[in-house]
C-alpha cells in the first residue's frame, strides 16, 4: 500500500473499515436470536462449564481417575451415612473415586464428539457436494448406498462395524462417524440442489470457474448454515452411541473412565449402591441436553425462516 496513491490507500482503508462492521453487526445480530432462546443461553453455559473442567481436569479432579482406595470401596456420597468429604460423589466397586472419574469422563466424551462430528462432518461434505453437484448416476449410487446405511438401526450398525473392527475407543469412534456420515450427506445434496442453478453460480460458471471452484468455493459457503445445526445434534448423538457402545462393553474398555463405561461396570450395583450408576447417568444427561439445546439456539440464529422476531 506504500506505492498507492492517497486516494487509493484511503478507499481501501474505507473498504476494510465498512468489512468489519459489516462482520460485527452480523455478530451481533447472530447472538440476538441466539440469546432470545433462553434454553440455548442455558445449554451454552453448562457446554462450557463442561469444557472448562474437561480441560482443567488434572488441576480441578481431587484424585486420580485410576486410583483404587482399598479401604473406601462403595462408598456413599458425603451427604449419606458413611460418607466422607474426601469423596464427594463416593466411590464405586474397587474403590476409585467417582467424581474424578466424571471429570476425567468429559474428556472423552469430548474427544468423541469432536473427532466423531469431524469425520462424518467432512466425509458428508464431500460425498453430498459430488453427489448434489454431479446428478446422474453418480448422484443415484451415492444416495441408495446412504439409504441403505440408514436402513439399519444406528446401534445396531455400530455394533455390528465394532464387532467386526474389534472392541476398543478408536473402532468405535470410527463406527459412530460411518453411522452418522448419511445425515450430512443428504443435507449437503439437498443444500447444493438449492444452490446449483442460482445466479451467482451460473455466473461463476460462465466466468471460468472450474468444478471444485464452484463446489467448494462459490456453492459450500452457502450451505454450512443447516450443516453447522446438524454437525451440534451429531455431536451429541455421538457421544450417546459412544456412552451406549461402552455399556455394553464394545466401546471404551475398563478401567478407562469413560462415562458408558462406568455404567457398564455398575450395572450390578444399581440396587445396592445408587450413586456409582446414577451419577454418569446424570453426566450424560446434562451434556447431550445442553449440546441439543445449543443447537436448537443455533437453528433459531441461522435459519431466517425461523428467526425469532
Amino acid at each position: 500500500m506504500k506505492n498507492q496513491p492517497p486516494a487509493v490507500s484511503a478507499d481501501l482503508t474505507q473498504l476494510e473499515k465498512e468489512s468489519r462492521s459489516a462482520t460485527k453487526a452480523q455478530l451481533a445480530e447472530f447472538w440476538y436470536y441466539f440469546s432470545q432462546n433462553k434454553g440455548a443461553v442455558v445449554g451454552l453455559v453448562i457446554f462450557s462449564a463442561l469444557v472448562v473442567v474437561a480441560a482443567l481436569a488434572p488441576w480441578v479432579a481431587p484424585h486420580d481417575p485410576g486410583f483404587q482406595f482399598r479401604e473406601n470401596f462403595l462408598t456413599p456420597p458425603f451427604w449419606e451415612d458413611g460418607g466422607t468429604t474426601s469423596f464427594l460423589l463416593g466411590t464405586d466397586a474397587v474403590g476409585r473415586d467417582i467424581l474424578s472419574r466424571l471429570i476425567y469422563g468429559a474428556r472423552f466424551s469430548l474427544f468423541i464428539g469432536i473427532i466423531v462430528v469431524a469425520v462424518s462432518l467432512t466425509g458428508g461434505i464431500v460425498i453430498g457436494l459430488i453427489a448434489g453437484y454431479m446428478r446422474g448416476i453418480v448422484d443415484t449410487l451415492i444416495m441408495r448406498l446412504m439409504d441403505i446405511i440408514l436402513s439399519f438401526p444406528s446401534l445396531l450398525l455400530a455394533l455390528v462395524l465394532v464387532a467386526i473392527l474389534g472392541p476398543g475407543l478408536v473402532n468405535a469412534m470410527i463406527a459412530i462417524a460411518i453411522v452418522l456420515q448419511p445425515h450430512f450427506v443428504r443435507l449437503t445434496r439437498a443444500a447444493v440442489l438449492a444452490e446449483r442453478n442460482r445466479d451467482y453460480v451460473v455466473a461463476a460458471r460462465v466466468a471460468g470457474a472450474g468444478h471444485i471452484r464452484l463446489m467448494f468455493k462459490t456453492i459450500l459457503p452457502n450451505c454450512l448454515a443447516p450443516l453447522i445445526v446438524q454437525a451440534t445434534l451429531a455431536f451429541s448423538n455421538a457421544i450417546l452411541d459412544a456412552a451406549a457402545l461402552g455399556f455394553l462393553g464394545m466401546g471404551a474398555q475398563p478401567p478407562t473412565p469413560e462415562w458408558g463405561t462406568m455404567l457398564s461396570e455398575a450395572r450390578e450395583f444399581i440396587l445396592s449402591a445408587w450413586w456409582v450408576v446414577t451419577f454418569p447417568g446424570i453426566a450424560i444427561l446434562v451434556t447431550v441436553l445442553a449440546i441439543n439445546l445449543v443447537g436448537d439456539g443455533l437453528r433459531d440464529a441461522l435459519d431466517p425462516k425461523l428467526k425469532r422476531s
